[in-house]
């Protein structure tokens, strides 16, 4: 498990760090916050990209939305009829298609719908990725862990809580900064 875990962060955090860190020396603090508008050089390349951003961005949704399709399931489906009944499949498609819409429809309408997507990632994808994680294993091998190992997940628990609470200072600054420019389907 800890293997997996380390794999896991390692295959996560390198990628991110590359891309920020190589496209800073590249473009400088003037590009823009989506890299790709910012690449130049072959067609292909950037087709390639943004293809395979948009099916991250695609497998990204269906998780985070996983629960809500669950519930639309649970509230509309028939539980007296197999989950891939003719009924339950059409109920299935318009109900998530309904939603999908009007998600959408929402994202597009409030541009500064990114905004509020960085203050859920600030106020709770970091607390309970990185935050609890760490807690919960120094609870849990508390006694087991020598010094070291404690200090590290310690010190993993205070950093990251830190760091959540200066995301979440900057996302609102960044919603009320995007929120003066303001109207309706803006591409700020």
């Amino acid at each position: 498990m800890q293997k997996a875990l380390s794999l896991q962060f390692t295959a996560g955090i390198v990628p991110f760090y590359a891309v920020t860190f190589i496209g800073y020396w590249a473009y400088g603090s003037s590009t823009s916050s989506y890299l790709l508008n910012s690449v130049h050089g072959p067609k292909w390349i950037k087709i390639l990209a943004n293809a395979a951003a948009f099916l991250q961005t695609l497998i990204s949704l269906h998780i985070c939305a996983s629960p809500m399709y669950e519930f639309l399931d649970t509230k509309f489906g028939r539980s007296n009829e197999s989950v891939y009944s003719v009924r339950n499949w059409i109920v299935r498609v318009v109900a998530r298609g309904t939603y999908l819409t009007v998600t959408t429809f929402v994202g597009a309408l409030l541009p500064f719908l990114g905004d509020f997507i960085n203050i859920t990632g600030a106020v709770s994808v970091i607390p309970l990725t990185f935050v609890l994680a760490n807690h919960m294993y120094i609870k849990v091998r508390g006694k087991d862990l020598g010094s070291l190992g404690k200090t590290w997940h310690w010190a993993n628990v205070f950093f990251f809580a830190f760091l959540s609470v200066i995301a979440t200072m900057a996302a609102f600054r960044f919603m009320v900064i995007d929120s003066r420019a303001y109207h309706v389907f803006a591409d700020l």
